[in-house]
C-alpha cells in the first residue's frame, strides 16, 4: 500500500451505506468476544454489580475504581476485542478506530436495563428501560 492509499485511508470517513457496512460487521464481529466473556462469572458479575460498562469508543471501562483481578479481565477482554476490531476493519476498508467506535454504539444499544454504560458526555449511566443515551453519529 503507498502512502498516497494510506493518506485515503486515514481520511475516509464512513457515511451512509458505508457506515450500514460497518455497523453490520460490527454486530457479528461482537458475537465471539462478548459470548466468550458472558461464559465468564467474574465478567457477569462486575457487569451485574455496575462496576464495569460499555464506553462509547467499543471499549469496556470501569464504572467505579475496579480491583486489580476486575482492571486485568477488562485489559484482558479490550485486547480481544481490539484484535476483532483490527480484522474486521481491514476486511470493511475502514480504520480500527471507526469500526471500534461503531461497535460502541451497538454494544450500547444492547445493555439491558441495570447495566451501565458511558454517555457521550463521559457520565456513566445506568440503563433503564427507555434506549440508551448514545453520540449523535451512532448509525
Amino acid at each position: 500500500m503507498t502512502g498516497k492509499d494510506m493518506m485515503r485511508l486515514k481520511k475516509w470517513k464512513p457515511t451512509g451505506l458505508a457506515l450500514a457496512a460497518i455497523a453490520a460487521t460490527a454486530a457479528v464481529a461482537l458475537a465471539v468476544p462478548s459470548a466468550m466473556a458472558q461464559r465468564d462469572p467474574a465478567y457477569a458479575a462486575a457487569r451485574a454489580a455496575g462496576q464495569i460498562g460499555e464506553q462509547p469508543d467499543g471499549y469496556l471501562g470501569f464504572a467505579s475504581t475496579p480491583t486489580p483481578a476486575i482492571r486485568a479481565l477488562v485489559q484482558d477482554l479490550n485486547i480481544k476485542r481490539k484484535a476483532a476490531y483490527t480484522e474486521r476493519a481491514q476486511a470493511t476498508g475502514s480504520t480500527v478506530e471507526q469500526f471500534a467506535f461503531t461497535s460502541g454504539c451497538n454494544l450500547i444499544a444492547n445493555t439491558k436495563p441495570g447495566e451501565k454504560y458511558q454517555a457521550p458526555d463521559g457520565r456513566w449511566l445506568t440503563r433503564d428501560n427507555s434506549p440508551p443515551v448514545r453520540n449523535a453519529s451512532c448509525p
